[in-house]
């Protein structure tokens, strides 16, 4: 146990706490005190109910505070949830899509292969569906790279 003197209202108390506990013993001691030097006139211990009554005051209004504020948490953290939900289902869409347009990439690379030798002469419909790809493949880069 440790001993701590405390000056509350001009006046010293001894007091025994916990061992590591006289900072915050000290700490609460100063705020009883400045609100009993609030108190005008008076008696010592009709300053010192005051100061508690008002200290007891503060506490309700922070109590009814974390109240109505406990059900917005509650709301936020299920906001939260979903949007993780929502980010991992993405994500694991993003991951099939790449997957396919992978193997999309291997096919087109085995057909060029197996192509003849002959350039089939290039139509407007095969450019613009080239083009096509071409931008899809480049979207879905962008998209990889954007993955963590």
């Amino acid at each position: 146990m440790a001993d701590v003197k405390l000056t509350i209202a001009g006046r010293p108390y001894d007091v025994h706490c916990a061992d590591g506990q006289e900072a915050q013993l000290l700490q609460l001691a100063s705020v009883v005190d400045e609100k009993v030097r609030t108190m005008p006139g008076g008696t010592e211990i009709r300053q010192m109910l005051f100061a508690a009554l008002m200290l007891a005051d503060e506490i309700q209004e922070a109590r009814g505070k974390v109240e109505k504020s406990e059900p917005q948490s509650d709301s936020l953290r299920a906001a939260v949830a979903l949007a993780e939900s929502r980010e991992a289902t993405a994500r694991d869409e993003l991951r099939a899509a790449v997957a396919r347009e992978q193997v999309a990439l291997k096919e087109l690379a085995t057909a060029r292969q197996n192509a003849p030798t002959t350039a089939p002469s290039a139509t407007p419909s095969n450019n613009r569906a080239l083009l096509q790809i071409a931008d899809r493949i480049e979207a879905l880069a962008a998209k990889v790279e954007q993955i963590p």
